[in-house]
């Protein structure tokens, strides 16, 4: 049985004081804890330690997740965060291949991959995302063209622990744009998503948890999780805000 899973990302919102704020009224909303529900916020890098220590000083029900990572250890690399700096505050999750780092920064498939090949060396879990332009849909070229990303996202990654390795399904025409897919949209994707997984890990790829991201909300999640291969949501606006995303928790409970 995959846990279900709600991750917050933040992107590049919330100052540093403003981030400590919204994770003590999260660690308060969830004093009582999650109900079986993994839950992951992801600020900025350079909220990371202050949104880190209010989650340690609560014993808050969150972990703690960067945005991105650079795969090397370290060197002349302006700009780039390492592994192990994201382990040293406390981070144990970490966003890569965001369509947002795909599309401004040319991030590439090779670069997702180093990336979790890097993460996962470190014991750190990636959220691996993927996802299709409007243009791809229309053309009915989305479930080859995500299909052909996660094998290249994959490739000889080795996986013993799939609850270590996330994966989330973001249509690029979706996010911060009000639009969300169906959840039949959805679950049409995830399901070739999660067949690729057979073919690549096998039988652990039963246990690789795949999220939902594009606008998800406390208005449509409980449709979302109404599909068999749809495990959570990656959420972006409404995780901003203590209430929207602990909404979101809750009717993410089984």
């Amino acid at each position: 049985m995959r846990k279900r899973m709600i991750a917050g990302n933040w992107k590049m919102n919330k100052t540093y004081s403003e981030a400590v704020v919204l994770a003590e009224e999260l660690a308060c909303a969830l004093a009582d804890g999650t109900k079986g529900v993994d839950v992951v916020v992801c600020p900025p890098a350079v909220d990371l330690k202050g949104v880190g220590a209010v989650i340690d000083q609560k014993a808050a029900p969150v972990a703690l997740g960067a945005q991105n990572v650079y795969w090397e250890e370290s060197g002349a690399y302006t700009g780039e965060t390492a592994p192990d700096m994201l382990t040293a505050v406390g981070a144990t999750y970490c966003i890569i291949g965001h369509s947002e780092r795909r599309g401004y920064f040319g991030e590439t498939d090779e670069d997702v991959n180093r990336k979790a090949k890097a993460l996962m060396a470190h014991g750190i879990v990636p959220i691996s995302c993927c996802g299709e332009s409007l243009e791809t849909r229309e053309a009915g070229e989305h479930v080859a063209f995500v299909v052909n990303q996660i094998k290249a996202d994959t490739e000889g990654l080795e996986i013993t622990d799939p609850s270590k390795y996330v994966i989330a399904y973001e249509p690029i025409w979706a996010i911060g744009t009000g639009k969300t897919a169906t959840a039949d949209d959805a679950q049409e994707v995830i399901g070739a998503i999660r067949e690729t997984l057979r073919e690549v890990f096998g039988e652990k790829a039963e246990g690789i948890r795949i999220l939902y991201g594009g606008s998800a909300n406390p208005g449509n999640i409980a449709g979302f999780l109404e599909k068999q291969d749809i495990d959570g949501a990656l959420v972006g606006g409404a995780s901003l805000k203590a209430e929207s995303f602990v909404a979101m928790i809750e009717s993410s409970a089984e």
